[in-house]
């Protein structure tokens, strides 16, 4: 039988493209340059922030029995039903008004499938033709992949390393014109380890008003800080500026795998809803995927019980842990580290004239991957070259462990003065 050779379909470019620039996409090519004939040595992931797997990260008790029971009642082996949905969306609106001036309302909340769904609900949404969306630099790059294959124009603003990450609102106001539907604003930071004062979130917030724009405020890692600036929600500001927050338990209570977030108007002037953009959220979202029924059934106790000691442990561990980071890439000649405040991140630059034989940040980590099992993220990934990102959410002991050898690494190969 002859197999025909033209047929009427082909790949998606925008796919590919989009694929290329996602963290995972990066993570694959360092973790086929590991060396796997170095058996001696346990490969060290100073690259992604999903520590649940160090027995120090652990959920706490009460997420366990919650998930438990919700799986032993047998009411949550269907489809989420939507009195389900409304318990969950009421849960998370109480848990979030405890920092709002005002109070939020079950229907301001959509749950969703982690706070990576929540990204692409907003996206497609508001990816109309001819639009543009303002994305920070350094940043988190699913926003990028996003955009690219919704084919929504990006703009990119610079944070400023030298003034804590702030925005650039100058350089940002420079960008904008009458099609900017949105800018993003991830706080605390992935990857810079930013905690935002409140006065600079309002100047963000009068900013977007000013230039007629929504605010997307990526929480996902909400309340995780532990420097000198309290956590405080951008949403606090959504009378001067509409905001969509995105939220997630994966962070705080440290369960990514149990794939539950949410993303919350908040809007008390019906700004999004007046515009249509309130129901283009939500009709995308009724065709798109919801979280696992199953978390579904537990998130009303893990919001409300789970105990402040859990909290607290979790946030003296980071604090530790970013020090120790700090500490230790402080006193390799090749970087300057900048100091994290929240998160689970810190980004250091790499003073490339020091290495011999290495000419970015990419080959960096591919040889620091090969030579020394430790994964760290390349700058390129987050916009920012010859930069890295590292992830100091893990064991006390393999985060030392890994600074040892990246040490080991950069002496190796300096460049004779």
């Amino acid at each position: 039988m002859e197999v025909r050779s033209k047929w009427n379909f082909e790949g998606k470019e925008e796919a590919k493209k989009a694929s290329a620039c996602t963290i995972r996409s990066y993570l694959d090519t360092l973790n086929e340059s590991i060396n796997k004939n170095d058996t001696t040595r346990s490969v060290i992931p100073l690259s992604h922030g999903d520590p649940s797997g160090f027995p120090s990260f652990r959920t706490s008790k009460v997420s366990e029995n919650a998930l438990l029971d919700a799986l032993q009642s047998a009411q949550y082996n269907g489809y989420p039903r939507n009195l389900d949905i409304f318990h969950a969306s009421r849960s998370i609106a109480e848990y979030l008004s405890r920092d709002y001036p005002y109070k939020l309302s079950p229907n301001d909340v959509l749950v969703t499938a982690g706070a990576k769904q929540a990204i692409d609900v907003l996206i497609t949404a508001l990816a109309v033709p001819g639009a543009n969306i303002l994305l920070p630099r350094p940043g988190y790059p699913a926003y990028e992949a996003l955009a690219t294959f919704n084919r929504l124009e990006m703009r990119h603003y610079d944070l400023l390393p030298e003034q804590d990450w702030e925005v650039d609102i100058d350089g940002l106001e420079a960008l904008a014109d009458d099609r900017t539907v949105a800018m993003v604003v991830i706080n605390p930071g992935n990857p810079c380890g930013n905690v935002y004062k409140r006065e600079h979130l309002k100047k963000i917030a009068e900013a977007a008003s000013k230039l007629g724009m929504l605010v997307i405020s990526d929480e996902a890692y909400g309340h995780l800080v532990f420097g000198s600036n309290p956590f405080v929600p951008m949403g606090v500001f959504g009378e001067i500026a509409p905001i969509l927050t995105i939220g997630s338990i994966s962070k705080r209570w440290l369960v990514p795998g149990w794939r539950f977030g949410w993303i919350v108007m908040c809007d008390p002037n019906d700004i999004l809803k007046k515009h249509g953009v309130a129901e283009s959220i939500k009709n995308y979202h009724n065709i798109s995927v919801g979280p696992p029924t199953l978390t579904l059934g537990a998130i009303t106790r893990i919001l409300a019980e789970t105990p402040e000691d859990f909290y607290s442990n979790t946030i003296n561990l980071l604090r530790k842990a970013a020090g120790i980071c700090y500490a230790g890439l402080r006193e390799i000649p090749c970087f300057t580290p900048y100091k994290s405040q929240g998160s689970m991140f810190l980004m250091a630059k790499l003073n490339m004239p020091l290495l011999e034989g290495i000419d970015n940040d990419m080959e960096f980590c591919t040889r620091l991957a090969r030579e020394e099992s430790v994964i760290v993220l390349p700058g390129e990934a987050l916009g920012l070259k010859n930069w890295v990102r590292v992830t100091f959410a893990v064991e006390i002991s393999a985060l030392e462990d890994g600074l040892s050898r990246i040490k080991a690494f950069c002496f190796r190969n300096a460049k004779q003065q």
